[in-house]
C-alpha cells in the first residue's frame, strides 16, 4: 500500500535544499525535518543537516536528495507544503500546514 508522503516540497524548496547541501562543504545524507517546543504557540519546525539516518526516522526521495523525517514530526505535519520564497525583506523556508489551528502573531511557531 502507498501512502501519501507526509511533506510535500516545492520546486524552489527542493532547489534550495540542494544548493545548502552543496554549500555545506562536507558530505551529507540529507537534511532532517522535525519539530520541537518553542515559542508563544507551542511547536516550532526544524530544519538541519542529516549525517546519517536515526533508527525510527522517516525516509523520503525527493528529486535526488534525501528528506529524513524525525518520528514524533510526523503527526504533525502530514499533509504539509514546504516552500522556500524569496522577497525584498526576508527570505526562508515556508510551511503550509493543513493541520495547524492558529500561529503566533510573529509566525515562529503553531498549534494543532
Amino acid at each position: 500500500m502507498n501512502l501519501p508522503a507526509p511533506i510535500n516540497m516545492t520546486e524552489a524548496a527542493v532547489e534550495h535544499v540542494k544548493a545548502l547541501l552543496e554549500s555545506r562543504g562536507k558530505p551529507s545524507m540529507g537534511i532532517r525535518i522535525g519539530v520541537r517546543t518553542k515559542g508563544c504557540s507551542g511547536l516550532s519546525y526544524t530544519l538541519e543537516f542529516a549525517d546519517e539516518v536515526n533508527e525510527f526516522d522517516e525516509v523520503m526521495k525527493v528529486g535526488n536528495i534525501t528528506i529524513l523525517i524525525e518520528p514524533k514530526a510526523t503527526m504533525f505535519i502530514i499533509g504539509t507544503q514546504m516552500d522556500y520564497v524569496e522577497d525584498k525583506l526576508e527570505s526562508g523556508f515556508v510551511f503550509k500546514n493543513p493541520n495547524e489551528k492558529g500561529r503566533c502573531g510573529c509566525g515562529e511557531s503553531f498549534h494543532v
